[in-house]
């Protein structure tokens, strides 16, 4: 049953929606970046040109992604996290392969953040421009709409994805089905064009202009940039969906749309700009704007809500601070809204927008640093091609070979634009590479430290015994199952007093995305009145105290907040005075400890009743 739901008509459109936002809607961009950094115009550039972006879709796109990475599903999620929670499973804690495998997901997850800020601000401001093409006295009003649709979007970001979600996956159907029939039609009036399908013909390009090569690769990875959100997006319907959606009508429609652009430019005989919009009959122009600009409007929203769950996941894997993440829809778990990140993510956007003041100049800096997650999930997934899939080491050599080969092509040609902007990108990610690095080092540092100061469980009965127990339940959240919670000890220490009836609540974070509700919790009753409770969570899922209470009624332990008094441990980080770089960093760490999401409301405990008991740990 539920694989024939996933393999519906109604996943397939929702899969276009979802998934191929980001990769649809680069046709208004690509080609034309491709043609303006290759210099002089011919029949050999727009044939080149055509055979790197079918090539580049076909290999990086189709092989890549499509047929073998989408396989590295983490219980159905994918992206550069969930590979990373699947590889860390075959990896012994502490190893060198394991602070590898951390630096790899961490320097892919900051990339592909940083890479896709880019997104909203190209997409949207390359479909307002279309304009132009109306009327150039259109010209100055661009960036103003541009800046007034990507407001409107970031402002709408609080009211959930809920009431436009339907419309995304059919807008995309007809953006697909029109830009498809738009090349074909230029297709047919010159078929010439289909001499690009030869790989020659770009190997050519390439060849007989070497000094604007690198440039060209990586204006043609454009086409592409799209593939790593595809994998980060398919947890959405499943894999089969996704695939079904490329080989039925995104791969023919984009590839239909790219060559009939270059049969049009080769039938006008010269480089004609906004190539997509002029295949377009004249009457029908205001439409096809408006049908662009609602597709740059899903594939940043697809971006935005990708950002979403990715800082989630962040946070669950410990490589974020806790932060607010509201959930917007009271049925759709992956529907949330993280204020912080929102805003975050609309500065950004805007600032490139009115900074880079065109998509031609936005497309100069595109791509650099997402192609760097492009070439970790490469290096991850063959690690897990040959630790899970029981491939052969000849097999991932030679195809993961392969592709690491293309993927480093790609990361020089990307490496072109750093000058033109690329370095802006690449600077704010290893800005969040430092922030995942300070907080993951500094929450070592402080479980060491915590560690020292820990009192082991099994002093639970010394701890209490003699204490005067009040009535009522007291629910103490613990960090480590097998230690004390700290918020206990302290609570002894100063009141003298514990309730009648104690629960312990250790909550975990999975490496599995969801956990099965069946399975939440385990119960263990340690004392007389004393229950140890230890909770799962999925990476993807919001740990939630009243749903893991719920759970323990369901088997048989009955504990009802609004008769519950809920006690929190905060720790309060000082940093000793060290010098240099790791003196600076801990410093940082304390900081962000200090301004991170309470772990009351992180938890979604009853802000009535909750009883916060600080300790100091110095680091």
């Amino acid at each position: 049953m539920t694989q024939s739901r996933r393999l519906s008509l109604s996943a397939v459109v929702g899969a276009l929606g979802i998934v191929y936002g980001d990769i649809g809607t680069s046709p208004l961009y690509a080609l034309d970046a491709t043609l303006t950094v290759a210099g002089r115009f011919d029949s050999e550039l727009v044939l080149g040109a055509l055979s790197l972006i079918l090539w580049a879709l076909t290999i990086s796109v189709t092989i890549k992604y499509v047929s073998v990475i989408m396989r590295a599903d983490n219980d159905g999620e994918g992206g550069i996290l969930a590979m990373f929670a699947l590889a860390q499973r075959q990896i012994i804690a502490g190893g060198l392969w394991a602070k590898v495998v951390v630096w790899l997901a961490l320097a892919g997850t900051a990339f592909f953040f940083c890479d896709s800020l880019i997104t909203p601000a190209v997409t949207v401001l390359s479909a307002v421009e279309g304009m132009e093409v109306l009327d150039p006295s259109f010209k100055s009003t661009v960036i103003p709409i541009t800046v007034g649709v990507i407001v409107g979007l970031f402002v709408y970001q609080r009211r959930g994805t809920a009431r436009v979600g339907s419309l995304f996956g059919p807008i995309m159907v007809v953006w697909f089905v029109v830009i498809g029939l738009t090349g074909a039609a230029q297709i047919l009036r010159d078929p010439v064009v289909l001499a690009a399908i030869n790989p020659l013909y770009g190997i050519e390009l390439l060849a007989h202009r070497p000094g604007v090569a690198f440039a060209i690769i990586g204006a043609v990875f454009l086409a592409i940039t799209g593939g790593e959100a595809l994998y980060a997006d398919m947890g959405h319907f499943g894999k089969e969906p996704v695939r079904v959606a490329w080989f039925g009508l995104v791969f023919p429609a984009l590839i239909l749309n790219y060559f009939g652009q270059g049969a049009l430019l080769l039938a006008q005989g010269k480089y004609l700009p906004q190539a997509l919009y002029l295949m377009v009959p004249a009457a029908a122009l205001p439409w096809m704007v408006i049908l662009a600009t609602a597709a740059s409007v899903i594939a940043s929203q697809a971006v935005i809500t990708g950002a979403f769950s990715m800082a989630r996941q962040a946070v669950q894997l410990d490589l974020l601070p806790r932060i607010r993440v509201l959930q917007t829809s009271a049925t759709e778990h992956g529907q949330i809204y993280v204020p912080v990140v929102n805003w975050l993510v609309f500065i950004a956007v805007i600032a490139f927008v009115i900074g880079f003041g065109s998509s031609a100049a936005l497309t100069g800096a595109y791509g650099a640093a997402v192609v760097g997650t492009m070439l970790v999930t490469t290096i991850l997934g063959s690690f897990v091609a040959l630790t899970q899939w029981s491939w052969s080491k000849w097999s991932v050599g030679s195809l993961f070979g392969l592709l690491m080969i293309v993927d480093s092509i790609f990361v020089l040609g990307n490496m072109t634009k750093v000058p033109g902007g690329g370095w802006i990108p690449l600077t704010l990610a290893a800005l969040l590479f430092t922030v995942f690095m300070t907080w993951r080092n500094g929450r070592l540092d402080l479980r060491a430290a915590l560690a020292k100061m820990a009192v082991p469980r099994t002093e639970l009965p010394k701890l209490i015994a003699g204490t005067y127990r009040v009535h009522g339940t007291g629910v103490f959240l613990a960090s480590d199952p097998h230690l004390i919670p700290s918020a206990l000890i302290r609570n002894i220490e100063h009141n003298g007093v514990a309730h009648e009836r104690l629960i312990i609540l250790n909550v975990e974070v999975m490496r599995t995305p969801r956990q099965d509700p069946v399975r939440r919790v385990e119960i263990e009753e340690a004392l007389p009145g004393v229950h140890l409770v230890h909770a799962r969570f999925g990476f993807m899922e919001t740990p939630d105290v009243g749903e893991a209470l719920k759970s323990c009624r369901v088997r048989g332990l009955r504990v009802f907040a609004e008769d519950s008094s809920f006690f929190v441990g905060q720790h309060v980080v000082r940093a000793r005075p060290l010098p240099g770089w790791r003196g600076l960093q801990r410093r940082l760490f304390a900081w962000m400890q200090r301004h991170s999401t309470q772990a009351a409301e992180f938890f979604r405990m009853p802000f009535r009743g909750v009883v916060v008991l600080n300790t100091v740990v110095e680091i």
